[in-house]
């Protein structure tokens, strides 16, 4: 999962105290000195700390390694807002969709046991897999399951697994068939959680146990990942791990954990500063462990680094004019793209309360991982470009101002957008029926039923497989409505809208997010309500 829109434009230019006490790291040899126009010169400390004030970041760690050793895992900040406890370098947080670089290890570990190929049809593996086109069905192979590139449209039947729902993986994967295809077969990139869904079950299947319990043996405990988990409920049991935090009326608080283990191969792992350094270390040494055993051989390893499928380079505001890349495509569990002349390997994470971020440079030996516990994708990137500038030899710039100013000012102009469509809309309308018409069940082809009803004088809609997925309607204009979600850190309250037969029935009903901010896994405007029958 990718969160907001907004944060994705900032974070991905081509696309839409210290608990462990490092020094403050020298410059390389060749760093050009800070002009006053960009930055002052590098300093870890400082500026991670600039970042977590100027964005309201509660808490982050950072781990960076650099020719085969680690350099700092460090931690800064607090765990969890009103409480002293230090982010430390063995603090836990969920890291969300970086979790689908290991799904992409597990499948090229069976391919290197000769217990599948990449290019093996899906159904040979899962005879039942089946998507909403016959032809694509059949045409999957494990290797598109990876790379965004099916015909699903941006995180398409998302609401099947985020917020928790009550759906299992096997019913996630056998809904699957009725969501329907935005795009042609492997013509453009989309990004998607719901197939590395099917990845997971199909290491599942082949390995014979879970996907945690295959990814714990096969992937964290060799490398010495022994802090790390596959599931927020033994997270929750450790002694040292993150609460989320979300923003509440624009204020950074801290929510509930929102456990999706249905969604496993997709988001399912929790690690920290200190075994992520173990793992970044593995990459850039393509497999290859510190015993010299390979985890996976090389041959995989420049496989999952090996451009797939093809992404669109968006043209960057001129504050971001050096973060524009020259190619930018999506391998095997990870984004690729070139940055200064140097590629990298490179993913970021988000799930309620939490971003992550890990950036590789394969001819730098470098490798980088932001943690953070709030949903803010500027103060990553900002401090991305900050640490790699610093490594590349490159003069200064003051990332962190950019991206600040950048943020602003895009949600600055979505606030002037949703006030003007407020200020547009037909406040003296009233809905054509009276209200408790539109009561009772509506059912989407793949997400099943939502309710409708009175509660206390108010219409409430409720998602019956997404407990929290709970709000009440009120009257915008005419036959639509907007949902106010009783969570409110979802910030993802939603136009509903119904259409009327010509005898005054209602036919259907849409639903579409009010803000461009709201996360793309809340696909709601994916959905295709109808009323059940009665």
């Amino acid at each position: 999962m990718l969160k907001k829109p907004l944060a994705a434009v900032l974070l991905l230019a081509f696309a839409a105290g210290a608990a462990v006490n490092a020094p403050a790291l020298a410059a390389p040899e060749g760093t050009v000195a800070a002009s006053a126009a960009s930055a002052p010169a590098f300093d870890l400390a400082r500026d991670v700390n600039l970042a977590l004030k100027t964005f309201d970041v509660p808490g982050m760690a950072i781990a960076i390694v650099k020719d085969g050793k680690v350099v700092a895992t460090q931690g800064f900040g607090v765990r969890k807002l009103g409480d002293p406890a230090p982010v430390t370098a063995k603090t836990l947080f969920e890291i969300a969709s970086n979790s689908k670089a290991f799904t992409a290890a597990a499948l090229a570990q069976l391919v290197d046991e000769g217990k599948l190929a990449w290019d093996d049809p899906v159904t040979k593996h899962l005879p039942s897999f089946q998507m909403a086109d016959p032809y694509v069905t059949h045409s999957m192979t494990v290797r598109d399951l990876l790379v965004h590139r099916s015909g699903l449209g941006l995180g398409a039947g998302d609401l099947l697994w985020w917020p928790t729902t009550t759906f299992s993986t096997d019913e996630i994967i056998e809904r699957l068939r009725h969501v329907k295809l935005a795009t042609s077969f492997r013509n453009n990139y989309a990004y998607d959680n719901l197939l590395y869904i099917v990845a997971g079950k199909i290491i599942a299947q082949k390995s014979g146990k879970s996907w945690e319990e295959a990814t714990r043996e096969r992937l964290l405990a060799p490398l010495g990942m022994n802090g790390s988990t596959t599931d927020v409920a033994d997270m929750l049991k450790t002694a040292d791990y993150s609460a989320p935090h979300s923003k509440i009326n624009g204020k950074a608080a801290v929510v509930k954990p929102m456990p999706v283990q249905n969604a496993v191969g997709a988001v399912g792992i929790q690690t920290n500063a200190e075994d992520v350094a173990k793992w970044m270390q593995v990459l850039l040494n393509e497999g290859k462990l510190e015993n010299g055993k390979q985890l996976f051989s090389v041959k995989q390893a420049r496989e999952m680094w090996a451009q797939q499928t093809p992404m669109k380079i968006s043209e960057p505001k001129p504050p971001l004019a050096a973060t524009k890349p020259n190619f930018a495509a999506y391998g095997l569990g990870f984004q690729l793209r070139d940055y200064r002349g140097r590629k990298l390997a490179m993913h970021g994470g988000a799930l309620q309360g939490f971003y992550s971020r890990i950036v590789l440079v394969p001819e730098e030996k470098l490798g980088v991982a932001i943690f953070t516990n709030a949903e803010n994708g500027p103060s990553m990137t900002a401090l991305q470009w900050r640490i790699l500038d610093h490594y590349m030899g490159v003069a200064p710039t003051d990332w962190i101002q950019r991206y600040a100013e950048m943020e602003a000012e895009m949600h600055k102009e979505e606030v002037a957008r949703q006030g003007k469509l407020t200020a547009g809309r037909a406040a003296a309308s009233k809905p054509s029926l009276p209200l408790a018409s539109y009561n009772g069940d509506y059912n989407d082809a793949w997400y099943g039923t939502v309710n409708i009803k009175q509660e206390g004088g108010k219409q409430v809609m409720t998602f019956t497989r997404t407990p929290d997925l709970t709000g009440t309607l009120e009257h915008f204009q005419h036959d639509t409505f907007i949902v106010r979600w009783k969570e409110r850190n979802f910030n993802a309250d939603a136009y509903v809208t119904f259409s009327l037969n010509p005898d005054g029935s209602i036919d259907s009903m849409k639903m579409a997010p009010v803000s461009t901010e709201t996360d793309f896994s809340y696909d709601f405007a994916d959905l295709s309500f109808k009323p059940a029958k009665k």
